[in-house]
């Protein structure tokens, strides 16, 4: 896989909201903060105004605007920012088990949005690295992630035979398509996915994903990446924002807190395989990147739901359509 794909692929979407906002005349609804999740819509119909907490600008969305909201921060939507917002809880309390709310009669504006969180230590790592309020143009190509959006709003409200698995798969659609839309509209940045806009930087991260037991050296690296020892250290720091060998021990792990997590492999087996001749130096390097040791990390396993999440988490059997 890329390295884009690698990254995405331990991001496993763990609950699903999702509800159409059809509005006419003056409104304004606010939205609480959700850590660790990602807010993503379609404006189908119409204008608004969206502001995040923390964002000093405004974004006006447009028809067939597109948007991500990667921080989970607190939100607002409105028609006019001076109409005083309703809370989000009240307005979407009847989309619960029907898709769609109507505000004043609705036919002015229409909206698609879908949240869905994301497991584990791994989510900072891709949040982390994305601006506040990803802004997705008309004009940009944004067809697939429009289709998206929609098309997981009819897996939510048809349940049919199959729907969580479609479900999974459009929500990595939806994420990808943003990121690929966001790298293409070239706006500089620090951190893995601006690097991966670089091709000599792509070029080495590329080769550290492929192979991540290999005994990488900074000049094994450079050379990959068609450069100098000492310009490619430099450029590599500049762009992704640590030292290739401070990216490559993340990376390793990141994939063994994913083993530990979804595998029985004993902790010898993952040092093993990622590299690491002894099971204390991995336990070492374990521990400072993530925190604790992996014996720990490994009994942790995935948090459990509260019985908010538990309700709303979609199954097989219950994929009725919920707002946030």
């Amino acid at each position: 896989m890329d390295p884009l794909s690698d990254i995405l692929s331990l991001l496993k979407p763990r609950s699903y909201m999702s509800a159409g906002f059809d509005a006419a005349g003056d409104w304004s609804v606010q939205f609480p903060g959700q850590q660790d999740t990602i807010k993503c819509g379609a404006v189908v119909n119409g204008t608004c105004w969206l502001s995040v907490e923390g964002v000093e600008e405004t974004v006006r969305l447009e028809t067939g605007d597109c948007f991500l909201l990667p921080g989970g921060r607190p939100f607002r939507m409105a028609s006019d920012m001076a109409v005083k917002p309703m809370e989000a809880v009240a307005v979407f309390s009847a989309a619960r088990h029907g898709g769609i709310v109507s505000h004043n009669g609705g036919g002015d504006f229409f909206l698609i949005s879908s949240r869905f969180a994301l497991t584990g230590n791994h989510a900072s790592i891709l949040l982390a690295m994305l601006p506040p309020i990803v802004h997705i143009r008309e004009e940009a190509d944004g067809a697939v992630l429009r289709w998206s959006v929609e098309r997981m709003m009819h897996e939510l409200h048809a349940a049919q035979p199959g729907g969580f698995l479609v479900i999974q798969h459009l929500a990595h659609m939806m994420l990808v398509q943003a990121l690929r839309l966001h790298l293409e509209d070239g706006k500089a940045g620090v951190g893995w996915l601006f690097a991966l806009a670089d091709k000599q930087m792509a070029a080495a991260i590329t080769a550290m994903h492929a192979e991540p037991a290999h005994s990488w050296t900074l000049q094994n690296l450079a050379e990959r990446a068609g450069m100098s020892r000492s310009s490619f250290a430099l450029k590599f720091k500049e762009t992704v924002g640590k030292s290739p060998m401070d990216y490559l021990t993340r990376w390793r792990m990141l994939l063994a807190g994913d083993r530990l997590m979804h595998s029985s492999d004993p902790v010898s087996v993952i040092a093993l395989s990622l590299g690491y001749e002894s099971e204390s130096a991995f336990s070492t390097a374990f521990k400072r990147v993530m925190g604790c040791s992996p014996r720990q990390y490994g009994r942790s396993r995935a948090p459990a739901l509260s019985s908010d999440e538990e309700a709303d988490a979609p199954r097989a059997d219950r994929l009725a359509p919920v707002a946030g």
